[in-house]
């Protein structure tokens, strides 16, 4: 039996076939052929998260009467994972979507669920999540940014950088100090920002390494006035909040670079089996084959890993949070070496703009950073595993 890997081996809970048909056919037909278009010009494509809006694919997890899919963590890992295999900013996309929906669906008043979740949701309205600074990043306790109460509403101040969408958005959940003397846990506060108020500043657009499609940037908060329903949730919940969502963030990068890794797999695949060499395919060589048959048993075995993590995570589970550190640990180391397969495979060609394998081989790197280096995943797991000293 020849594999095909050109169709998703991520379980799902809730999607039947109909749904994974519908989300498989969207990337083979409106995602891959512009992939290329996209890296290269660094666009927003605008248009094509409008038609995901419309099949419904934003806020798989987010309830349905909020507007969500209502589905389990199973099918968000599913999601990414397929659309990650046609580009990975898109996935990034409907990631940051899923986790600004969750935060608003959890904790947001009915005000701000029509306010903003609603149109989130159908694409009528971008977000952003404003969390890392200059001094900080894993370390959310050392922000700096600060929100002061002023009459009933707020005055913020500070600069975020590397924020996804900051550029595009149209509002930002931003994370503030908002009781120094408390620290993180009870001393920092989220809040609803739209960026269009006096005050806010959209400071630089970053060019990067890959993923180049998902529009980064910086945020400056100048004298920000807030008016008291800008709050998200109670005062100084913050730190509980942005824990109850990191675990679906980083299940959600585990199924983004599986979807990398699949693309790789797949492009090394078919370049093994038609580039010939000294009279064969160069697959017939074992020096081409082992590598991409080490590559496949990964893959699998990442996606087995996260599948478990994400049921674990739907259930409620204690374990949750550390599998889904494995998966994402597991996920986005696997996504480096399998793109870095491909692009041996290729040989000469895989190093050269323009072919899958070269951009790939720069969207998985980030993969390893964001939602938590693979140097934090491992000190969460390894604190699982061993007493903390005293």
């Amino acid at each position: 039996m020849t594999v095909s890997l050109r169709r998703s081996v991520v379980p799902s809970a809730a999607l039947g076939a109909d749904e994974r048909n519908l989300v498989e056919e969207f990337v083979a037909e409106q995602i891959r052929p512009v992939a290329a278009e996209l890296d290269q010009t660094e666009r927003f494509p605008r248009e094509l998260y409008a038609e995901l809006a419309k099949i419904g694919i934003f806020g798989t997890t987010v309830p349905e009467h909020l507007g969500g899919m209502g589905a389990s963590p199973l099918d968000y890992l599913f999601v990414m994972e397929a659309l990650s295999y046609g580009y990975a900013s898109v996935a990034d996309q409907c990631g940051l979507i899923e986790l600004i929906g969750s935060l608003l669906a959890a904790f947001g008043t009915p005000e701000q669920h029509e306010r903003y979740l609603r149109p989130l949701l159908a694409f009528e309205q971008t977000c952003a999540y404003a969390l890392t600074e200059a001094g900080s990043g894993s370390d959310l306790g050392s922000i700096s940014t600060r929100a002061v109460r002023e009459g009933t509403g707020w005055v913020l101040n500070g600069e975020k950088i590397y924020i996804h969408n900051a550029p595009v958005a149209d509002f930002a959940l931003v994370l503030a100090v908002t009781d120094p003397e408390k620290g993180k846990r009870g001393g920092i506060s989220v809040f609803v920002v739209d960026l269009a108020v006096p005050g806010v500043t959209r400071a630089y657009h970053e060019h990067k390494m890959g993923q180049r499609a998902s529009q980064v940037g910086g945020l400056v908060f100048s004298d920000v006035r807030l008016p008291a329903d800008a709050l998200l949730g109670e005062e100084g919940k913050a730190f509980g909040y942005m824990m109850e969502v990191l675990a679906k963030g980083r299940l959600g990068i585990a199924g983004l670079a599986l979807g990398i890794s699949r693309a790789a797999v797949a492009a090394a695949v078919d370049q093994a089996g038609d580039r010939r060499q000294f009279g064969q395919p160069i697959g017939a060589n074992q020096a081409i084959a082992f590598p991409l048959a080490t590559a496949y048993t990964e893959l699998r075995a990442g996606v087995a890993l996260a599948a478990e993590a994400a049921r674990a995570l739907g259930d409620g589970s204690a374990e949750s949070g550390v599998l889904c550190s494995m998966a994402k640990l597991t996920a986005s180391e696997g996504a480096v070496r399998h793109a870095d397969t491909a692009v041996q495979t290729f040989g000469g060609s895989g190093f050269i703009r323009g072919y899958e394998a070269e951009r790939l081989y720069r969207d998985a790197r980030i993969t390893r950073i964001y939602e938590g280096t693979s140097e934090m995943q491992r000190l969460i797991i390894s604190r699982s595993l061993l007493p903390r000293p005293a």
